[in-house]
């Protein structure tokens, strides 16, 4: 028995962004109808007209006859039964505030890898507190995926991830295709952390390239990432979970070494003497390692876990550190 997922349930997709439109061409490969929430008309009327999106993943076609595209929120979560958020986490307080339709009786499912800015908490648990959505019907989409990769079909790993095992593996059925592998879970707080923290481990590298350290450093630092990473959630919420899993380790090593990697991208600019705000203003998309700096220092005063280099980039980002002297007071910590 599932908790809140069958397999005739209807999806719906929340943001237009390079994942949410990697996210649909995963779903229509398994569903008939996919819904789609565009806020952008101009964007809209492009997707309806020519079946593209015509500011990211421009080279996927979608078949436009099978889609519920609208800029209404209201009535695509209506009319479907899974809604997935695909938006930057920055930006989801204001997406959901033009929604009066109830949350509480759909499967919510966060593809969104990042803190709730404001709330210094994850999507899960805001869509719990803000929405009333019961944990059992709130499920997490995660791993080392790139959307651009999705685009060109290239073999990708996710993970699906909800309270109850069933619920898993039915999700785990409708993003399941010839390119997507999956793999299931039931941790929602460890990989739903492991999906905010990588973003500043990956940050971090960008910064190390950028001041010209080499591979043998970016090793340890990514390494270091990793266990900074275990000790925060054993600290924060023990569970048994295996943290080399791709969920985990792999997500980490793919926003930390890609070239598609937003995160990293930000890290090299800063590295390589951008200010905060100038390599900011210089990036097309949001880098969630941005945010979740200052968000996981904030929740970390109440729980002490020793996190250095997470320290070290959220003095970069809010503290105006020199990228050079933080990185070199931080080599001296790592083992």
């Amino acid at each position: 028995m599932t908790y809140g997922i069958d397999s005739g349930a209807r999806c719906a997709v929340v943001g237009y962004g390079s994942w949410a439109t990697a996210l649909v061409k995963i779903l229509l490969e398994n569903e008939a109808e996919v819904g789609w929430y565009v806020r952008s008309r101009d964007v809209l009327e492009h997707i309806r007209r020519h079946g593209t999106n015509p500011r990211y993943l421009s080279g996927v076609h979608f078949p436009s006859e099978r889609l519920f595209l609208s800029d209404d929120l209201d009535a695509v979560v209506r009319g479907a039964d899974i809604i997935v958020l695909a938006v930057p986490s920055v930006y989801l307080k204001t997406t959901l505030d033009a929604l009066s339709e109830p949350l509480d009786e759909k499967f919510v499912v966060s593809a969104i890898k990042g803190i709730v800015p404001d709330e210094l908490v994850t999507v899960a648990e805001y869509v719990n507190r803000r929405y009333g959505v019961p944990f059992d019907r709130i499920g997490i989409v995660s791993g080392p995926c790139h959307a651009e990769e999705v685009a060109l079909e290239r073999l990708s790993y996710l993970t699906a991830v909800c309270k109850n095992m069933d619920d898993s593996v039915m999700l785990g059925r409708k993003i399941r295709t010839p390119y997507i592998a999956v793999s299931h879970s039931t941790d929602i707080y460890g990989i739903e952390y492991a999906s905010v923290l990588k973003n500043i481990y990956a940050l971090a590298v960008g910064v190390a390239v950028g001041l010209g350290y080499g591979d043998n450093f970016l090793a340890v630092l990514i390494s270091n990432g990793a266990m900074e990473m275990s000790r925060f959630m054993e600290r924060t919420y023990p569970a048994s979970r295996d943290t080399f899993a791709s969920a985990y380790l792999g997500d980490l090593l793919v926003t930390s070494y890609s070239q598609f990697s937003r995160n990293r991208r930000f890290g090299l600019m800063i590295g390589k003497g951008y200010s905060v705000a100038s390599a900011r203003a210089e990036m097309n998309m949001v880098a969630e390692g941005y945010y979740a700096a200052e968000c996981v220092m904030k929740i970390n005063e109440r729980h002490g876990v020793e996190m250095p280099i997470a320290s070290a980039v959220y003095d970069m980002l809010y503290r105006e550190a020199p990228a050079a002297s933080a990185l070199a007071s931080l080599t001296d910590k790592l083992v």
